[in-house]
């Protein structure tokens, strides 16, 4: 149906629907079994087969599948079966983990999915726009995403963003005059809303034409493909590695059974030391231990009020050295309550917290003030109360906000003071608006009173409202807005913005009957300033020492606020941001500055006050060109170039619009500045636990390497046989590197300077670490098996076993030097008991191995004899306490 060329009347009639009182909630749920959710049918997915067979797709797996082949053409059948054994346990491990990242996936879209604001059984309420249905009478202002296609009933300066659609990036016109048009493009229908656009200004109401599939953006749906999902850049460098450890095993391999054939030795026996190798070489575990502890510390983020969309951030957390944040919600309580009012000289003050209208208005003394007598204090009140759009709802008894924190601290010091607005609705009607917007600072509505007389009243910034005011109200009477008067005026703002107060203006002008007011400049101009109220929006309690944590880890905390600079400063000092050194800047300064000039200054700047959200993007850019990586906080639709272009975007989960939200790599459920900083702890802590855990699976490696290569070298028959090392690299090793992933920091992890993005795995010598330690452990097997084999030559599975029992044992003990970074003895052993159990667990798995009849022939094994776990434990013990013992020394002197 062409909705465009139809009339408001005909729109109704033509989807039986009432714009008076929407659809009952009987007649949403019909429509929803006819015309189905709102929401775009998604691409077909993988069946659970092929994401199981897809885990065998990997090069590493190739390779063991291929050792597989060798043993089994060998006659090798029992290594053969169990290697096949272990793959496969390998890849139900993957298959069950994105099976689990999947489930995870789809309740994160859940939890961020957008929400409409519909008219249902003539009451609003919020619901998932996916349960929005044709005939839905729906609203929506600047910063909301269109949440289905829409036509438009009433518009009020309504711009809306269709690039999405149109590929036009200047926003849209909007309003709900007929369209009458041959084949008229997207771009030209200024009467409908389309689903996945933005509202970038103003406010409307329409109802819905189309859900789903049927919508402009369902047309073009199939033509979109799923992107695949960007690997991060450590995912990059440790596939790289895995790579470089296949070439050194293929290359192992080949000159093991080269050299081997040149002394004379058998191709069976060079073959199986080959293959051995290559199983030593490989990690098999890594892949599969970085994804689940990438995707263990996003989950844990979840828990703690932040939303990782994008899975880099978790890495660029750790690199965070800025942190820009947003003062209002985020720094603050968002409950903001007037305190002070000022007009014509007269200072007032008003008690009372929160948002419960109860508090008493003073002069100088103690005794509260008859309202009665103070005209020009009421009607400051009064057209606080009609220039608002807020509420107060009850919920769980308890009056709650819907609506700005800034527009409510004005309708509660007018609740305080009698007033009702459903009462003054009656008596005085809203006949235009100008919405605020951050560019004038400013909003205005245009109201007529029952005896006819019409008042254009704004409120908004104290320093605009001065500057468009040509008069101000003194003791009832009108005066020129200049000389003392403006002065006075302009002391009143610092005053109050010395108190830590953020201020917003309240000014009128009558205008003649019948007039129609057609722009915000015509409005806006020749105004009678009345005065000022104050108030203030204490900070988080949990925000200053958020704040000294983070100047602890060497990151910066950045106040960016749209108040006044002596708001900012105060609360910038409470809250230990503004430091000796440091200075304030405000929005005036910044306009005169070029990026490159703010670069020059920018180190010294701890407060931006007075800014626009335009300005951000200027102040990332400044920070990143000094080398700094910047987290980002914004809420709004302008904040959104400013939150894609910082190394972390961060969106509000509340207070932020969803342009905001998807401009972001993180989403905070609290909208609390303190969990920034509980976000960058946890990446930090991911980082190094993924670095822990690649060191001990190396260290591990490198042992198993060295143990068969030196055996080869001294001409010593094969310490390990592939079975038994590609069950320590997928069973024994794998539980231990899987709890060291969810190790908790250490305490310094927030003292610590923050990492450089460019540093790799191997920096502050974790190569060192891996190499050493792997020497070591492998030293320690060789001489194990040695001392057996020596002892009695005759029995090589015996020695084998013991060599075993001695490779896993110094592996589980290493794996508790491990959890440091300077060495074993500087953290509690028993702290992390997830590592614990995974070491019980692991060394219960070798017993079982080696004391279990059915599993000594599969794994090469026999019982060990008492007598020779002293030299095991022993020998096992060496590569740990050494180093140990070497710290102790080190730190004697």
């Amino acid at each position: 149906m062409k909705f465009h060329e139809m009339n408001v009347k005909q729109v109704e009639k033509a989807l039986n629907t009432d714009f008076s009182s929407g659809l009952t909630m009987e007649e949403s749920a019909r429509r929803i079994s006819i015309h189905g959710y709102n929401e775009l049918a998604e691409g077909e997915k993988q069946s659970a087969l092929l994401l199981f067979l897809s885990q065998f797709k990997d090069f590493m797996v190739l390779v063991l599948l291929a050792a597989t082949l060798v043993s089994g053409l060998l006659g090798e059948y029992i290594d053969a079966i169990a290697i096949i054994a272990i793959v496969i346990l390998n890849g139900c491990l993957g298959f069950f983990q994105e099976r689990k990242a999947e489930k995870s996936l789809q309740a994160l879209k859940e939890l961020s999915a957008p929400q409409i604001i519909v008219l249902r059984e003539a009451k609003w309420m919020k619901i998932p726009s996916k349960e929005a249905v044709p005939g839905d009478v729906v609203k929506f202002s600047s910063g909301d995403r269109i949440g289905a296609d829409i036509r438009i009933i009433e518009s009020n300066s309504l711009e809306i963003e269709e690039s999405a659609l149109t590929g036009e990036s200047v926003p849209v016109s909007k309003d709900a005059d007929v369209l009458v048009a041959e084949s008229p493009g997207l771009g030209d229908m200024e009467n409908l809303a389309f689903m996945g656009t933005m509202v970038t200004r103003g406010s409307g109401t329409g109802t819905v034409v189309a859900t789903g599939m049927k919508t402009a953006m369902g047309q073009i749906a199939d033509l979109l493909q799923n992107a695949e999902a960007a690997e991060t850049p450590l995912q990059r460098r440790l596939a790289q590695l895995g790579k470089i450890l296949i070439t050194v095993a293929l290359m192992l391999t080949l000159l093991v059974v080269i050299i081997g054939l040149l002394q004379g030795h058998g191709l069976y026996e060079m073959v199986l030391a080959g293959v051995s190798l290559a199983v030593a070489a490989i990690p098999e575990g890594l892949p599969a231990i970085v994804t689940v502890a990438l995707s263990l510390g996003v989950q844990k983020m979840i828990k703690n009020n932040a939303i990782v969309r994008k899975l880099p951030a978790v890495e660029t957390l750790g690199c965070a050295s800025v942190i820009c944040s947003d003062k209002t919600g985020t720094m603050t309580q968002n409950k903001m309550t007037v305190t002070h009012l000022w007009s014509g000289g007269k200072t007032w003050t008003v008690d009372g917290t929160g948002y419960q209208p109860k508090g008493n208005f003073y002069a100088d003394s103690r005794e509260p003030i008859n309202l009665r007598k103070e005209k020009a204090l009421q009607q400051m009140l009064m057209f606080g109360m009609l220039c608002n759009h807020s509420e107060l709802v009850s919920k769980d008894r308890e009056l709650v906000l819907d609506g700005d924190p800034t527009e409510g601290a004005l309708l509660v010091s007018a609740m305080k003071a009698g007033y009702d607005r459903k009462k003054l609705l009656e008596e005085y009607e809203i006949i235009n608006e100008f919405p605020f917007d951050s560019t004038r600072k400013m909003m205005s509505v245009a109201i007529r009173d029952k005896h006819g007389k019409q008042f254009i009243v704004t409120k908004g910034a104290p320093d605009v409202l001065i500057g468009v005011s040509s008069t101000i109200l003194v003791n009832g009477k009108v005066q020129a807005m200049k000389g003392e008067a403006k002065a006075e005026a302009l002391k009143a703002v610092d005053n109050l913005a010395g108190k830590a107060l953020r201020t917003i203006a309240v000014a009128y002008k009558p205008i003649s009957s019948g007039s129609l007011i057609l722009t915000e400049r015509e409005a806006e101009k020749d105004l009678i300033f009345i005065g000022i109220q104050g108030m203030i929006d204490p900070p988080r309690p949990e925000v200053k020492d958020a704040v000294r944590e983070c100047r602890e880890a060497g990151i910066k905390t950045v106040m960016i606020t749209g108040d006044h600079v002596a708001t900012a400063k105060a609360i910038a000092k409470q809250l230990g941001i503004l430091e000796k050194n440091s200075t304030v800047m405000d929005g005036n300064k910044l306009s005169g500055l070029s990026v490159e000039e703010l670069e020059k200054v920018v180190e010294g700047v701890s407060v931006f006050a007075r800014v626009s959200p335009e300005h951000k993007l200027k102040i990332v850019k400044a920070y990143q060109n000094r080398g700094h990586v910047v987290a980002m906080t914004g809420d709004g639709v302008n904040d959104a170039p400013a939150i894609k272009a910082a190394d972390i975007g961060v969106a509000m989960g509340i207070a932020g619009t969803d342009v905001a939200k998807e401009a972001s790599a993180l989403v905070l459920l609290d909208d609390n500045f303190a969990t920034i900083k509980s976000a960058i702890k946890e990446g930090r802590n991911i980082y190094e636990n993924i670095r822990k855990f690649v060191r001990y699976l190396l260290a591990s490696n490198v042992g198993e390497i060295l143990v068969m290569l030196f055996a080869m070298i001294l001409g010593l028959p094969l310490p390990l046989v592939p079975i038994q090392i590609l069950w320590v690299n997928l069973v024994t090793d794998g539980l231990p590197a899987m709890a060291l992933g969810l190790d908790k920091p250490e305490e310094n992890v927030m003292r610590r300077k923050p990492r450089s993005p460019k540093e790799g795995v191997f920096a502050r010598g974790l190569g060192w670490k891996v190499i050493s330690r792997g020497f070591l452990i492998g030293i320690v097997t060789l001489a194990a098996f040695l001392a057996i084999y020596y002892r009695h030559p005759q029995e090589l599975h015996y020695a084998r076993t013991v060599a075993f029992a001695t490779l896993v044992l110094a592996q589980l003990i290493h794996v508790f030097d491990c959890r440091s970074e300077i060495s074993v003895l500087s953290r509690n052993p028993f702290g992390n008991q997830y590592l614990v159990w995974a070491v019980v667990s692991s060394a219960a798995l070798m017993v079982a191995v080696i004391y279990y009849p059915p599993l000594q022939p599969v794994f090469h094994t026999l019982p060990i004899k008492a007598r020779d776990w002293m030299l095991i434990v022993g020998l096992s013990a060496i590569p740990t306490f050494l180093l140990a013992g070497t710290f102790l020394a080190r730190k004697t002197k």
